[in-house]
């Protein structure tokens, strides 16, 4: 004979995932349950949020999908140059987020600008906020050939899932022309719906020769002067207004 605490056992776990339970269903349970199997629920349903939020947690660090995970206490930013009037515990604080503000790590290579963008996006996800990370020089060439396949609208709205869109190595590898403006259709999809971190070691005057079209990197210059904040990485941290200018070095 099965032991009462066994009956319905195998089909407890389906059932409890599938549903919402409805006031009168609680009602009904606080009716009929004894002293044992209250404390039991009670315990189950206590678990639960933690749960999921470890989950959600866990899921949004893998659709981020960063190369390899940093911390911001691994970091020196002894040479780290903010924006008057806002530093480092503005930033990690991640109200910009919620702003859809926009930050440009600059600096020259090996300095630590990818390790800081990777430490901020995991301190994101670690705050159930949704992000994606791309090496820029691999998402140039996904809105071509996601136009040529008809499916360009799936991948604008992968990235609109996001409320912060990071733009690694940008400026590496130049950008054709149909390339510049399928990137351009991304980032303007985020103008004041969500963040953007580009990171980049080109002095930001020549952002022009990257997409290969003034006019688009006029455009894109004017979205993040429009509500973007420079950080400096071993350099001194200008005005975004007079660095990103465009034939004029921001170095």
């Amino acid at each position: 004979m099965p032991r009462p605490a066994d009956e319905g056992r195998g089909e407890f776990p389906s059932r409890a995932r599938s549903l919402f339970i409805s006031e009168a269903t609680i009602s009904w349970f606080l009716e009929t349950v004894i002293s044992g199997q209250l404390a039991a629920c009670s315990s189950m349903l206590a678990r639960e949020p933690g749960s999921r939020e470890r989950s959600k947690r866990a899921r949004l660090l893998r659709q981020a999908r960063f190369p390899v995970p940093k911390a911001v206490e691994c970091f020196d930013w002894s040479h780290a140059r903010f924006p008057e009037g806002w530093g480092r515990e503005e930033m990690l604080s991640l109200e910009f987020v919620g702003r859809a503000e926009d930050l440009v790590f600059h600096g020259p290579t090996g300095r630590g600008k990818t390790h800081v963008a990777t430490a901020l996006g995991i301190e994101v996800t670690h705050c159930g906020v949704p992000l994606r990370l791309f090496q820029t020089a691999a998402l140039v060439p996904r809105p071509g050939r996601a136009k040529r396949e008809g499916t360009l609208d799936r991948l604008l709205a992968n990235v609109g899932k996001a409320h912060l869109v990071v733009l690694d190595e940008f400026g590496n590898v130049p950008f054709d022309v149909e390339g510049a403006r399928l990137l351009y259709q991304v980032i303007s999809g985020s103008y004041e719906g969500r963040s953007m971190v580009p990171v980049t070691s080109v002095e930001l005057g020549r952002w022009g020769t990257i997409f290969a079209d003034d006019r688009l990197a006029a455009a894109i210059v004017g979205r993040v002067v429009h509500q973007g904040r420079l950080v400096g990485l071993d350099g001194p941290s200008h005005g975004l207004e007079e660095s990103l200018m465009l034939g004029r070095s921001g170095s």
